[in-house]
């Protein structure tokens, strides 16, 4: 026959250690057992292709051995006691045991704990009033910002929040900015005024000065998925700061949500005639409220009084009685 080369080479192939090791069962088993069948089969003959002794050993039937299968079923019975079958049976029940004796273990254990009808455990939640960070860490943020669009929101929640949760912002100048100017180093001043209470759930927040066009958060320390706007940075805070200053399950959500997007399209204004319509639309919503949230400081109020700050173009004359009042209740917790 042709002989063909061997396509693929050789390899030592390492089992794994983790499970039992068992022996080739169909080939030790039947070299076992044919070792000790009693029954011999015979030799094959040669013919031989001459004349008369052909046609003999033609006609010549080999002689056949009649199987005695009482004695080959006692043989498989006895190969199969002796197979790591059995071996394998016995370390399994072993296994099943020790599996109820740590089941009853984890038992007791949860009944220390607490276990309703359904075997399920009961959840004890704790309800933080400094914001729940204990349950769930945050990831630093970073906040890439341009001097001449300075977050004040950072400020204002720093501010607010000093008693029930800690904003720790450290800033950084980008090699795209020569110099940041007297207000970013004035506004880095009255951050570092603001004491950390190391005790108060924290979030660390980075700030960037850097040659960008519009303020963008990064919340994300493996992918770039930024959050643009300093109104959406203070939505994004909001919902991870303290419970107080949470509005998702609040009856004004909306009212404030709205709030937020005026002081979006007010930090977007070409025209001081343009800022000024948006200020009577703040005003029409704080109605007779003290705060643009009800009877206590929102997330909406930080966005106004920020965005506020940014329009120097905006004077006490742009601002009606009722925002005038407001802006100073505003500044006694945000104190920018």
């Amino acid at each position: 026959m042709y002989e063909l080369k061997t396509l693929l080479p050789q390899f030592d192939i390492k089992l794994p250690t983790c499970m039992y090791e068992l022996r080739n069962i169909s080939l030790s088993s039947w070299c076992r057992w044919r070792s000790k069948w009693p029954i011999k089969f015979p030799k094959r003959r040669h013919i031989q292709c001459s004349g008369a002794k052909e046609s003999e050993n033609l006609s010549k039937k080999p002689k056949t051995c009649a199987l005695d299968l009482d004695i080959l079923g006692r043989q498989i019975q006895q190969l199969l006691k002796q197979d790591d079958t059995s071996v394998v049976l016995q370390r399994q029940e072993k296994v099943l045991k020790q599996l109820e004796e740590l089941k009853a273990q984890l038992g007791k254990i949860r009944s220390s704990l607490g276990v309703n009808v359904c075997g399920k455990t009961i959840q004890h939640t704790t309800s933080y009033q400094n914001g729940g960070l204990k349950e769930v860490p945050l990831h630093d943020v970073v906040v890439n910002g341009h001097p001449n669009f300075i977050p004040y929101a950072l400020l204002a929640m720093k501010n607010a929040w000093r008693n029930l949760y800690t904003i720790d912002v450290k800033t950084f100048t980008h090699s795209t900015m020569a110099d940041i100017g007297p207000k970013a180093r004035e506004f880095e001043e009255n951050l570092a005024k603001v004491p950390v209470n190391p005790a108060l759930p924290k979030i660390n927040v980075t700030l960037i000065w850097k040659n960008c066009e519009h303020t963008e958060m990064i919340s994300s320390p493996t992918m770039y998925v930024p959050i643009y706007g300093e109104v959406n940075i203070i939505r994004y805070l909001g919902r991870v700061g303290p419970a107080e200053y949470r509005y998702e399950n609040s009856p004004l959500c909306n009212e404030i949500d709205a709030v937020l997007d005026i002081c979006y399209q007010l930090l977007r204004c070409s025209t001081h005639k343009a800022q000024v319509a948006m200020v009577r639309l703040l005003d029409k919503r704080l109605a007779q409220q003290q705060y643009f949230g009800g009877d206590q400081m929102s997330v909406a109020d930080i966005g106004v009084h920020s965005s506020l700050i940014r329009m120097p173009a905006i004077t006490d004359k742009d601002l009606t009685p009722a925002m005038l009042a407001w802006r100073k209740r505003a500044k006694l917790v945000t104190q920018i």
